[in-house]
């Protein structure tokens, strides 16, 4: 009896994750227990509005204090360990940890997901280590004995079911494995929606407007429907609510929903439209420069704005689709000031990001004939990506970066948005 799941890949596909990174490897570092001692690692101890990055098992327990927890808000107890990340040490020992992974299996067979996940294909293993199983497990001791870093680890027949069973289940047991037959059991009851990796809050909300609560919901829905309303992601969205997952090993899990974006918390409150559209430019300079790289244009931004938690109002997501796909600096920032125009409240703000979705090649792309300066801004665009890319992203910077609501040199001076 075929199903819905015949003739799709089947590999023994882990995902793990490094628990508590950050705050494991300041732990090393200071030879403390990471099980014991609460410890935060703070972007900025002299910014008292500073964001936690990391926070050890009793940090959260005896504490309450988790990622996103402001400086301000960890109270002073003799207990607490207070650090500031150390980035280059973090993506060293991301490194050696990958390292000791190409022990087991070929570097071809593991992808670097972010610092603290790799995705690791565990076929033809089985002469040298047992089972997948066995060898998720000797790999799961090895980085401990090594390095006294504990992981959690998800198994699926492909990268998405490996997340899933790694964020919906591992982070709690250690390790679990999930196959195409647990999806109706494991994955449909999830929700709410946002629950599921790859779903955020807006796309649940979204959804919920559709009538679709649960993982289950949206894998029963039909899919003409999901179609009409998100076009290609709504095929997506469908599959993966099945557990399936059409990326080869290595590729970006949402690859046909490629998207560029940035977010940005902001150490102080900007209180007006001058103040935040200096951020803005910086963030589209960013987000422009990383689509020409990939060879691709937009044609829609999304613009998302959190206020500060004593503002009277809520924040806004809010989109713009174009006429014509863009990948130029200035006209993703034109609809980044007619958004803001339409929806700030005015209040003050205090976390920015912005999405460039519907991702067309950019060779692909008619030039407009009444334009004629396209050409020449084209040009001028990407002589600059490579004046950034051979002598530092503030080699060339616009005017206002330089006035006191920039941020870019600040952030420059970070290594991944943190100090070295």
């Amino acid at each position: 009896m075929s199903t819905i799941y015949d003739n799709l890949p089947d590999k023994p596909i882990i995902c793990i994750d490094a628990k508590c990174f950050y705050a494991s490897c300041i732990a090393m570092l200071e030879n403390l227990d990471v099980m014991t001692v609460p410890i935060a690692v703070v972007g900025n101890l002299k910014q008292a509005g500073s964001v936690v990055l990391a926070a050890s098992p009793p940090m959260k327990e005896r504490f309450g204090v988790k990622t996103g927890t402001r400086k301000y808000e960890i109270p002073k107890h003799p207990d607490i360990r207070l650090f500031e990340p150390k980035m280059s040490f973090f993506l060293e020992m991301s490194m050696a940890i990958t390292r000791l992974i190409s022990d087991f299996v070929p570097q071809e067979a593991i992808h670097v997901y972010s610092v603290d996940e790799q995705f690791v294909n565990l076929e033809k293993t089985n002469r040298l280590w047992g089972s997948p199983e066995d060898t998720a497990q000797a790999i799961r001791q090895a980085i401990y004995n090594q390095f006294r870093i504990r992981t959690a680890v998800g198994m699926g027949p492909n990268m998405l079911l490996a997340k899933l069973a790694l964020d919906l289940e591992a982070k709690k047991t250690g390790f679990a494995k999930w196959t195409y037959e647990d999806v109706a059991k494991k994955l449909w009851p999830v929700h709410p929606l946002s629950e599921m990796w790859g779903i955020g809050k807006q796309m649940e909300h979204n959804f919920n407007k559709m009538g679709i609560y649960s993982v289950g919901d949206l894998a029963r829905t039909d899919l003409k429907r999901l179609e009409r309303a998100f076009g290609v992601m709504g095929t997506q969205y469908y599959y993966h609510a099945w557990g399936i997952d059409f990326s080869n090993f290595g590729e970006p899990l949402l690859s046909k929903q490629l998207s560029f974006g940035k977010g940005q918390m902001l150490m102080r409150d900007y209180h007006t439209c001058k103040e935040i559209l200096v951020v803005l430019l910086e963030m589209c300079e960013d987000i422009a420069r990383k689509a020409r790289e990939a060879g691709y244009a937009a044609r829609t931004l999304t613009l998302g704005l959190s206020y500060s938690k004593h503002a009277m109002t809520k924040g806004f997501y809010r989109s713009k689709t174009l006429k014509t796909p863009t990948s130029d600096t200035m006209e993703l920032y034109a609809v980044c000031r007619e958004l803001l125009d339409k929806y700030f409240a005015g209040e003050p703000a205090r976390q920015l990001s912005v999405r460039i979705t519907n991702l067309e090649p950019e060779q692909s792309i008619q030039l407009d004939l009444f334009d004629v300066d396209k050409v020449k801004r084209k040009t001028l665009a990407h002589t600059m990506d490579h004046i950034r890319e051979r002598f530092g992203a503030t080699s060339l910077l616009r005017a206002t970066s330089y006035t006191k609501s920039g941020t870019a040199i600040q952030r420059e001076q970070l290594i991944g948005g943190h100090s070295g």
